[in-house]
């Protein structure tokens, strides 16, 4: 496929029988959302120029960059339109008042970031983002971490090492040995054999169960109960059902969808295998998410002549009913004035909680499954750094602490940012490490105060998670973590009202109750000209991903262009591995669930 944005331009520019343009006026209210005389002046002015149809993007965060990125390579007149910050929950950000000495503000981040090798459709639009001196653009800014770990609190670790390629292991000292090896025996011994069995046992029907059996009955089954975990020892119920939801994906075992976990459980199962991956199953930035990654992307998109409004607030889809199309995007844009948008077409690419707000009842009787998504729940999963003045010796990867109450997970930055120097670089000179972490739980009490997250205020937020984190990792005759070596944290932005009785958070988590899957709409509604592009668009890797953003908005950019009868080239969209040796046994499960029979493998 070329992917050369040029050529791609030229030859939709030429072809295209639609032309128009983004006109943009004030209105005084959302039913004057279009046909002034100065709207039109504006978008004939603008359709000299360009000859392209135009296109507003509402979002700018991955799927609202990917759809802009698609839609510029093939000659669209592309505007972004976002609220807060280019890059969404994929961003990073500059912690305040915290650079000294000529240096760079401390970076903070929403939550850090996994780019597993099951994504192959975000990895293949960061090859198409150049970076200097990168042969492969941004994707050359991923990097393997060399282990993860379950950080069990008053037991030794879980150390699991991740090879890949070219790996090269690091040297291990005999107490690391020992330590790894007292880990392993520990954690065989407490997961009574049977139970190690029956866990396999489990995920073998899945593998071997067919979509019918998957979309429908495992759809419907919550995680936990899938896996008997009720009547299982305590660490198969935190490793093998809470360790595989609620810190990975925010959802409590209790209630998630086995669809979904057992999805994600399969992927990475082939990932490690070596098998329909992109690469090994970690991987991480060498630097900060929008130095090696977010600001290059903006770069090239401004060069394809992607047009960015940021601070611009979208608040109401204008849809005209007697047309059955969308009129006018009302947005209200950084000086408080609401603004009718106009264009050719419209990509709604906001997370789901701000889009459906925008979905008036004429334009949710237009398309039902719009109507839907109000179904569709989100969970709190955000992001807190502290920042250290000594190196703290954890480990070269994630670590999930399993016995946090918090379902606490972490990466230590600096290690894996080999091309900076993080007190030279950072700060004020002193800082030498950023610990990175997500918290995952926010309605359980924690071991300092007592009080849920939603309960503390921001700075006892820290104090607690600070806390379980020195419960994790200083609880078996090492003090990796030290109180003196603390110095500052930084807690996402995005959460307010901590330790009120309203707290809020403007960044949450889409989550997977049972039943979700059926919620999910397509990118292409029924109005023939919005389309919708995010994580809780239905796509293959049923989970709320940056993977899934990117594959929505190229599923988003072929509806448009298939609308329009467009001649370009449609965008690659892979779907998630399926091991070809498994394909008779999920046909013979096919005729089995038909006739209303368990798996052959389901023992109950």
């Amino acid at each position: 496929m070329n992917r050369t944005g040029t050529s791609r331009r030229t030859f939709v520019t030429t072809a295209a029988a639609v032309t128009g343009a983004a006109a943009v006026g004030a209105v005084p209210t959302p039913a004057a959302a279009a046909g002034t005389a100065a709207q039109a002046d504006a978008a004939t002015a603008i359709t000299a120029s360009t000859g392209a149809p135009s296109v507003a993007v509402l979002g700018g965060g991955v799927a609202g960059l990917t759809a802009a990125h698609e839609l510029a390579e093939r000659g669209f007149h592309v505007t972004v339109y976002e609220r807060r910050a280019l890059g969404g929950k994929a961003r990073s950000m500059d912690v305040p008042d915290s650079a000294r000495g000529g240096r760079r503000a401390l970076p903070a981040e929403h939550g850090f970031r996994f780019i597993p090798g099951i994504y192959h459709n975000l990895p293949d639009t960061m090859r198409r983002i150049p970076f200097p001196g990168n042969a492969n653009g941004v994707w050359d800014n991923l990097v393997a971490p060399a282990e993860m770990s379950f950080a069990r609190t008053g037991r030794e670790d879980l150390r699991i090492p991740l090879p890949w390629p070219g790996h090269r292991p690091a040297e291990l000292t005999l107490d690391e040995i020992r330590r790894a090896l007292t880990a392993l025996l520990e954690t065989a011994r407490s997961i009574p054999l049977h139970e190690s069995a029956y866990f396999v046992n489990r995920f073998l029907v899945f593998l071997t169960s067919c979509d019918e059996r998957r979309n429908e009955t495992w759809e419907r089954t919550p995680w936990w109960d899938f896996l008997r975990a009720e009547r299982m020892s305590y660490d198969y119920q935190r490793i093998l059902a809470v360790g595989l939801t609620r810190n990975i994906v925010a959802t409590k075992a209790e209630e998630a969808s086995t669809r979904t976990v057992a999805t994600l459980l399969e992927a990475f199962a082939f990932n490690a295998l070596g098998r329909g991956a992109d690469g090994p199953l970690d991987r991480i930035l060498n630097l900060p998410t929008n130095e090696a990654w977010i600001d290059p992307w903006v770069t090239h998109l401004t060069g394809l002549g992607v047009e960015f409004r940021v601070g611009w607030t979208v608040r109401e889809m204008a849809y005209d009913s007697g047309a059955g199309r969308i009129a006018a995007a009302v947005i209200e844009d950084p000086g408080g004035v609401r603004r009718s948008v106009t264009a050719d077409h419209y990509v709604s690419a906001m997370p789901v909680e701000h889009a459906r707000r925008t979905w008036g009842a004429a334009l949710r009787a237009a398309d039902p499954q719009l109507a839907r998504c109000d179904k569709l729940e989100t969970d709190w999963m955000t992001g807190i750094q502290f920042y250290l003045t000594e190196p703290a010796p954890l480990l070269a990867g994630h670590a999930n602490c399993i016995d946090s109450p918090w379902s606490l997970t972490c990466i230590q930055q600096a290690e894996h940012w080999p091309s900076r120097d993080f007190a030279a670089d950072y700060g004020d000179g002193a800082v030498v490490d950023c610990l990175s972490v997500d918290i995952s739980e926010w309605d359980r009490p924690g071991v300092l105060y007592g009080k849920t997250a939603k309960q503390c205020t921001r700075t006892e937020v820290a104090r607690e998670v600070w806390a379980q984190l020195k419960a994790a990792f200083n609880d078996t005759g090492r003090t990796v973590l030290k109180d003196g070596a603390l110095h500052s944290w930084f807690l996402d932005p995005g959460v307010d009202g901590l330790g009120t009785p309203n707290p809020t958070n403007d960044d949450q988590l889409l989550i997977h109750p049972v039943g979700t899957f059926h919620n999910r709409p397509r990118a292409a509604t029924a109005v023939p000209n919005f389309f919708l592009a995010g994580d809780y668009v239905a796509v293959d890797i049923d989970l709320a991903t940056m993977e899934g953003a990117n594959a929505s908005a190229r599923q988003a950019v072929n509806a448009l262009l298939d609308r329009t009868g467009s001649p370009a080239t449609r965008c690659a969209v892979k779907p998630l591995f399926r091991a070809p040796e498994l394909e008779a046994l999920k046909r013979h499960d096919r005729l089995r669930y038909r006739l209303g029979l368990r798996n052959a493998l389901d023992a109950g």
